[in-house]
């Protein structure tokens, strides 16, 4: 009898200690420059876990929903990022300053010729090579999307990695399901989206994704997205195009398994 009180007590504290750990709670925080103790206002801060995001205002300051153990991603263009963990004691006590790092660069002089056009339409147009990116659709998907150079490869690509367990598309989207969820989240919160669609670096999906950056364009490389796709597109529209093959895979993935069970 005294075991089984003992082991219920211990039952009961830790669920409780579980609640109060997901339990969200409002955290606030100033974010200033770490030489000179300036506010930075704009800085852009996203809860990874939740996939909610703020940015600071004219004071550097911000407030958000958290749980003990969050992760927060901070950024702003000009300063290195941060990822700071939410603890008790933040919860406890409230607020936070966070100091942020000036990033060293160093611009040159770059002149840009890529084409070395004459002013001549009829001469200029022949020395500017013409692609062609294809767009398609399958049944099942309610949108057609840029797909690269040749419009065939883009369906058999996620096919065949549906057959080929070693294909590097099937060991992301089936080992990744938590994080792949998260793509429809940041579709419905505004401050994620006008992030992404403000930046060009891959580095807010890298982490909320939980992938290296290097990997995304390979992602995309075997979705059959165009290299010129891959190389000028914003963040928001990398992380659209990688929703809409996660959202074809888990269609071909489903006809599969149905193909198998018959």
């Amino acid at each position: 009898m005294k075991y089984f009180l003992l082991s219920i007590l211990f039952l009961l504290a830790f669920t409780t200690s579980a609640q109060v750990n997901t339990v969200s709670q409002k955290v606030s925080g100033t974010i200033v420059n770490d030489n000179s103790l300036l506010p930075i206002p704009n800085a852009n801060i996203i809860n990874i876990n939740k996939v909610k995001g703020v940015t600071t205002n004219t004071s550097g300051y911000f407030e958000m929903e958290v749980s003990v153990s969050d992760t927060l991603h901070i950024s702003i263009l000009g300063y290195r990022s941060l990822r700071v963990r939410v603890t008790n004691d933040w919860i406890k006590n409230g607020t936070a300053k966070i100091l942020m790092t000036e990033k060293a660069i160093a611009l040159e002089e770059v002149i840009v010729r890529k084409y070395d056009l004459t002013g001549y339409l009829e001469v200029d147009s022949k020395l500017i090579p013409e692609k062609e990116n294809y767009r398609y659709s399958i049944s099942g998907l309610p949108q057609a999307y840029e797909a690269g150079e040749s419009s065939p490869n883009a369906f058999s690509r996620v096919l065949g990695s549906i057959f080929n367990p070693a294909d590097m598309l099937y060991n992301f989207f089936g080992n990744k399901p938590k994080e792949l969820k998260k793509l429809k989240a940041m579709k419905k919160d505004d401050t994620v989206r006008n992030l992404l669609e403000s930046k060009f670096d891959r580095e807010t999906i890298a982490v909320l994704l939980g992938v290296d950056k290097k990997d995304i364009a390979e992602i995309l490389q075997r979705c059959n997205y165009s290299e010129s796709f891959i190389q000028t597109a914003n963040d928001l529209q990398i992380m659209d195009a990688i929703s809409s093959c996660y959202e074809e895979y888990k269609v071909l993935s489903k006809k599969h398994e149905k193909y198998i069970k018959e």
